[in-house]
């Protein structure tokens, strides 16, 4: 039986239809707001998967070139591995919907949303995650939990439920917020300058524009769904965790207490020895249960200690940064670096500049084809101190540059302002904690120090959260180090200026965050930025004046369009001479803008004169330097200007009568010659001898005023 169900939602129909579609799988769904549609398919395996101590989720979200009318680039012309922003809305739909599932459970569970069809007002990333929801709600899978997604806007100083095409480009914000019908759980947000009390009141008006979609929810679940699955969860053996929590318990949280990072590590390595010596024998079938008590021990004493004892490990405050140092100008012939540090996290960016035609095309479902800020975030095992392959980015890697590249995109001048591709990678040095966010700041300075002059200086901020089993008692901390990030149960990053938030990234491994704990979240993390910048600025508070002597220096110049063929000449001749001549790099877009740019100023310069003299248009009557380029029986062929040539009839190469072309000039001498007439089919006439008479008089003039 095929099931249609669909509401309103903005103004747009908002549907769901499943039932004779994708039989085989556990769950499969169509799934339509307004003309874009994704196809959800839910799976899941018959047992947990053994010897891992974590849930094996994937998600997976396929674009579809078909689904915008396009034929994927490349020789392949089918689609590969997934775009970096296929990536990115696969972890925004893992994230809200992983804590969600029972503890313990440790089957493989698939979800595949696959975008088959775009409307540019209605974005696919934002359907999927309603759609993946509405496909586990529907299935035997042990997923219970309704949750829908939204994304608001601001324009004109009114927030805009799920934005049109036309709404985003005017909007001042971008903020997607996943929640249940109590907690907001997934929070991402791009901005430009949004202040603080703005940014609430728009995460509130997100969660309440959830709930219509979370009501229908609901009632498809009640009046379709499968009957669920009894899960088979993971559960501690009671002998195994009584025994390990009281041989071990007291030095666990012994081990806790150290403040360096290093030395706690040493010392919990000691006590997991001592551990297996004591137990390995025992309970030869137990290592798991060995290491999840340890991890539970470890997870309790940084919880109490917060909760109960309101202490960190490291005896800061609530609200307390670590120590904190920015430098720049660390590396000799890059064109920017910097390096900030925050505690025992340490991150080295460097910004490379290029040429307009270094942007990166985009080869994707988005309206987005091309960008000229790139940020990429590498984090190598020397950063913890660990050893493993050296491979590509993986998911994190590149979540991490795109939430940097999100907190500094709205602060990057323009093209007219600064007509440079920009790149900033971030090396992580050292890692413990927030390396994200204290990518975005050392980015910020090696923006600074290539000369590119942001509008201010972005800081980042990780804030994290403590809580009790049942949610009843919460506390918020200020820059998490490692070990709260992962003993903890929330990682709420923050990054802005001093005017205001510029991205919000939320992670949480609960059931959801209150309103009282986004906001202390994000009040909080207004403070701690403030001190950042201040540090930040200390070491460079504005743009140097120039870019890196080995930076390319470019110019621009705005020509004709109808001039553009004459500047590439045919099959690319003139533009491609003017490079060779030059050593130059051109870019010309098609509203008659030219990028010239090249590590030799000089030669920029004389790039950009010859198309200057290209484009320039011939005036009758004006007098010009020329060069002979050929010689006829009745005349001499004169180039004026580059690509530019006309005739001096043999009768007006003198002011005296001339019986031979050679004996007045030969190719290669510079003449001076009037242009004459311009006919009707573009032919240029000139004149030498008008050209000499007319300068003559002038020199007569000249001496009659002495």
């Amino acid at each position: 039986m095929q099931i249609k169900q669909e509401i309103q939602v903005a103004g747009r129909n908002f549907g769901i239809e499943f039932g004779e579609r994708g039989m085989l799988s556990d769950a499969a769904i169509f799934m339509n707001y307004g003309d874009t549609v994704v196809m959800v398919n839910a799976n899941a395996s018959e047992k947990p998967r053994d010897g891992i101590d974590f849930f094996p989720l994937a998600v997976d979200y396929e674009e579809k070139m078909y689904a915008v009318g396009k034929i994927p680039g490349g020789f392949i012309k089918r689609e590969g591995r997934p775009s970096e922003k296929a990536i990115l809305s696969g972890r925004a739909i893992d994230r809200p919907l992983r804590p969600l599932f029972p503890k313990g459970f440790r089957n493989d569970v698939q979800v595949v949303c696959t975008v088959l069809s775009v409307e540019n007002d209605n974005l696919p990333e934002i359907l999927a995650i309603n759609a993946a929801t509405f496909a586990l709600l529907i299935s035997s899978i042990p997923y219970t939990t309704p949750l829908a997604a939204v994304m608001v806007g601001y324009v004109d100083g009114e927030f805009v439920l799920n934005p049109t095409s036309k709404e985003r480009e005017a909007s001042s914000l971008t903020l997607t917020v996943c929640a249940t019908e109590d907690r907001v759980m997934m929070i991402e947000a791009g901005a430009k300058e949004i202040d603080e009390e703005t940014m609430i009141s728009a995460i509130d008006f997100g969660f309440n524009a959830c709930q219509p979609i979370i009501k229908m929810q609901k009632e498809i679940t009640a009046a379709y769904g499968k009957e669920k699955k009894e899960p088979v969860l993971y559960t501690l053996d009671q002998n195994i965790e009584t025994e390990v929590r009281a041989f071990a318990g007291e030095m666990v949280a012994e081990a806790m207490h150290i403040v360096d990072k290093s030395e706690r590590g040493a010392k919990m390595d000691e006590v997991k020895t001592k551990v297996q010596e004591a137990f390995g024998e025992k309970y030869p079938e137990g290592k798991s249960d060995i290491a999840e008590t340890l991890y539970m021990l470890q997870k309790e004493t940084v919880r109490d200690m917060a909760i109960l004892e309101h202490k960190r490990i490291d005896g800061r405050r609530f609200d307390q940064i670590r120590d904190l140092s920015a430098e720049v100008a660390i590396l000799p012939r890059t064109h920017g670096s910097g390096i900030f540090t925050r505690g025992s996290t340490q991150v080295m960016a460097v910004t490379t500049l290029g040429a307009i035609g270094d942007i990166q095309i985009l080869d994707g479902v988005s309206e987005e084809e091309s960008k000229r800020y790139i940020h990429h975030y590498n984090f190598p095992s020397y950063s913890v101190g660990e050893t493993r392959p050296m491979r590509g980015p993986g998911r994190r890697e590149i979540g991490h540059g795109a939430l940097a590249e999100k907190a500094l995109e709205p602060v990057i001048p323009d093209e007219e302002t600064f007509p440079y591709t920009i790149r900033v990678v971030s090396e992580i040095l050292s890692s413990n904690g927030s390396t994200s966010q204290a990518s975005v700041c050392a980015s910020t300075l090696a923006l600074l120090d290539a000369g590119v002059p942001l509008k201010r200086s972005v800081a980042g901020i990780a804030m994290g959260l403590f809580t009790t089993d049942d949610l009843s008692m919460e506390e918020v901390v200020t820059d998490i180090q490692g070990v709260e990030d992962f003993f903890g149960d929330m990682d709420f990053k923050v990054a802005g200026t001093s005017e205001g938030i510029t991205a919000i990234q939320v992670d949480t491994k609960i059931a959801g965050l209150s309103p009282a704990c986004i906001r202390k979240s994000i009040m909080d993390a207004k403070t701690a930025r403030m001190e950042i910048l201040g540090v930040m600025d200390g070491a460079l508070k504005e743009a140097r004046p120039e870019v890196s002597q080995y930076a390319p220096k470019i110019y621009t110049l705005n020509i004709n369009p109808d001039k553009i063929r004459d500047v590439i000449g045919s099959g690319g001749k003139v533009i491609n001479k003017i490079i060779a001549e030059t050593g130059v790099k051109i870019d010309i877009d098609d509203t008659g803008k030219v990028f010239v740019g090249g590590p030799d100023i000089d030669m920029v310069k004389k790039a950009m004169a010859i198309i200057e003299g290209i484009v320039k248009e011939v005036v009758p009557g004006e007098i010009y330097l020329g060069k002979v380029i050929k010689i006829m029986p009745f005349g001499a062929f004169v180039e004026i200007l580059p690509n530019k040539e006309g005739l001096v009839h043999i009768s007006k190469l003198d002011v005296k009568r001339v019986e031979k072309v050679e004996d007045v000039v030969e190719v290669g001498d510079e003449i001076l010659v009037k242009v004459t007439e311009i006919d009707q089919q573009g032919r240029i006439n000139l004149s030498r001898r008008d050209a000499l008479m007319d300068m003559e008089k002038k020199e007569k003039a000249e001496k009659t005023e002495e």
